[in-house]
């Protein structure tokens, strides 16, 4: 046997009844000779954690832009952490975690600069709209390598479509990203809360931390908890009281952070940048060789989206200053 054999033949006798099976994967687009280390999910994670768009995670804004220190969260310190609680509760539940794993560390990919203000600018600039997580997709398949993609398994780019809204992933694995997403990004957008201070601890209502706990390892706790002891026959979720107080968390969080003048106050600045690099983009002479292939077959709207979608924060600046800003003459 194979050393992927041998995994393969362990999922077989430890995994729950309901957890997918490497061996059943529906596969990839374009077929592939099997690893003999590697099942095609940790195949798909090794892609992932190498790829190009995974390392520009880390210049990327999670909830506040241009921040003044080096500890605030960015889409990549994200990633890894909705990753950690992601694999608690796979393994948890006796599910594969490999496939947990690939999912959480590729579903935030297609994530434009300048957090949610990049997304919405973007959104409106498209008339099909843009949707970070279905631009996360076609990261993996179409943009990444030059425009040959990564070529990753079927349940592992359903996983990525389906973890923010809408239809659910189709396996247990994927089900938990929506819950593990929501986990991380609520308590450590409290944690830079805090941090920036617009926020304390005792802020949040007292209804909340009875139920959750009065600190981010209580509630990660409570909450990964909930979902370990409530979920089973194929479905992902917290008791009424855990999802209640999560849901009201939710609710507070928007008022208290992502909605606060201070937390936002740059974010005005970045629909022109973003509408400003977008048609300069739509000149095809602009873009990258395999970006104007794809302008030539789906349009010059969707490669320009696809070059701008892909920037960091700090590359969208500065290109914005380069083609944008004068500059001083050295007479």
């Amino acid at each position: 046997m194979t050393v992927r054999e041998k995994i393969q033949q362990k999922e077989r006798e430890s995994l729950a009844d309901c957890a997918m099976l490497s061996e059943k994967s529906r596969g990839r687009q374009i077929p592939e000779k099997e690893c003999d280390l590697r099942t095609p999910f940790q195949r798909d994670r090794d892609r992932v954690i190498h790829c190009k768009s995974f390392r520009r995670l880390k210049h990327k804004t999670q909830v506040f832009l241009s921040p003044e220190g080096d500890h605030y969260r960015t889409r990549l310190t994200h990633t890894l952490e909705v990753s950690q609680i992601a694999r608690t509760i796979a393994r948890a539940l006796e599910l594969n975690e490999d496939l947990t794993e690939a999912v959480a560390l590729s579903h935030d990919l297609g994530h434009t600069p300048f957090g949610h203000a990049g997304e919405r600018a973007l959104d409106a600039l498209l008339p099909r709209g843009f949707r970070h997580y279905e631009q996360s997709v076609r990261v993996v398949d179409k943009l990444e390598k030059e425009g040959r993609g990564l070529n990753l398994t079927f349940e592992v780019r359903n996983g990525i479509l389906c973890h923010t809204s809408g239809e659910e992933a189709q396996t247990m694995e994927g089900k938990i990203i929506r819950w593990a997403d929501k986990i991380a990004y609520i308590n450590h957008d409290i944690d830079d809360g805090i941090r920036a201070g617009v926020l304390k601890e005792s802020d949040i209502p007292k209804e909340i931390t009875r139920v959750l706990g009065d600190s981010k390892t209580k509630r990660i706790t409570s909450l990964i908890s909930s979902i370990v002891e409530n979920s089973r026959d194929g479905r992902v979720t917290m008791d009424p009281q855990s999802l209640q107080a999560f849901e009201k968390l939710n609710d507070f969080m928007f008022e208290a952070v992502y909605l606060n003048e201070y937390a936002k106050k740059e974010e005005r600045k970045v629909p022109h940048i973003i509408e400003s690099l977008f048609r300069h983009f739509l000149d095809p002479d602009h873009l990258p060789d395999y970006l104007r292939a794809i302008a030539e077959k789906e349009g010059p709207e969707i490669a320009a989206c696809d070059y701008v979608a892909g920037m960091t924060d700090h590359y969208a600046v500065e290109c914005y200053k380069e083609l944008f800003i004068p500059k001083a003459w050295n007479l």
